[in-house]
């Protein structure tokens, strides 16, 4: 068996267990999703979800955040953490996009790593979950997780997120963000991984070493 198809059987039986596996933010466009991953920067997404639908009511367009009180919008994500700067940069988005993209959220990797508060991770996120277009989103969990399974040697996200397209299917690519996540939570955790109920283990580099020891 090849690398890719060993990960290619991998995805298969990380499907079967986490048939739901999706974003666990709450959005209903592109803008939403944008402001929403902006704040789940050190933030969890249960705290995100519960700020989220009075800052959606309040501000609904691109306009609406370029034109925000700071101060106001500071309050309203203060639980978020570092509201300040997270205030700043939906404000900083929020003009970019009114100006430059006439208040659309733009569907490239480029455009949208130019708006102020967006990286890379965050633009694989909008681009795969609201538009639908491949992308490899490498968060914490997805990083460990792919290092354990032997798909990339590499701590950088970039180089990371490179290793995990040229080894998996472009169509699959942003399913394998979910099915990571949902794995490195629940099971491939970073201080007690639970090889022992792993349904991937007989798959993983890991578990070999474990076993050979």
């Amino acid at each position: 068996m090849t690398s890719k198809e060993r990960a290619v059987e991998v995805l298969d039986i990380l499907e079967k267990t986490y048939p739901h596996a999706r974003i666990a933010l709450d959005f209903s466009n592109p803008l939403e999703l944008l402001v929403a991953t902006v704040l789940s920067a050190q933030c969890t997404d249960v705290r995100v979800n519960q700020v989220t639908p009075v800052l959606f009511t309040r501000y609904r367009t691109a306009r609406a955040y370029a034109e925000a009180d700071l101060q106001e919008l500071e309050g309203l994500i203060r639980s978020t953490g570092f509201f300040r700067n997270k205030a700043r940069a939906l404000v900083g988005a929020g003009q970019v996009l009114d100006e430059k993209h006439g208040g659309k959220v733009p569907e490239t990797i480029e455009d949208l790593t130019a708006l102020p508060g967006v990286g890379r991770k965050t633009a694989n996120v909008i681009l795969g979950n609201a538009y639908g277009i491949p992308a490899m989103v490498v968060d914490t969990h997805v990083k460990r997780v792919s290092g354990r399974l032997g798909w990339t040697r590499h701590r950088d996200p970039v180089k990371i997120e490179a290793d995990l397209c040229s080894l998996l299917p472009r169509e699959r690519w942003t399913d394998t963000s979910h099915l990571l996540i949902w794995h490195g939570r629940g099971i491939c955790k970073a201080l007690t991984p639970q090889c022992s109920i792993c349904p991937v283990a007989h798959l993983c580099p890991r578990e070999g070493v474990k076993r050979s020891r």
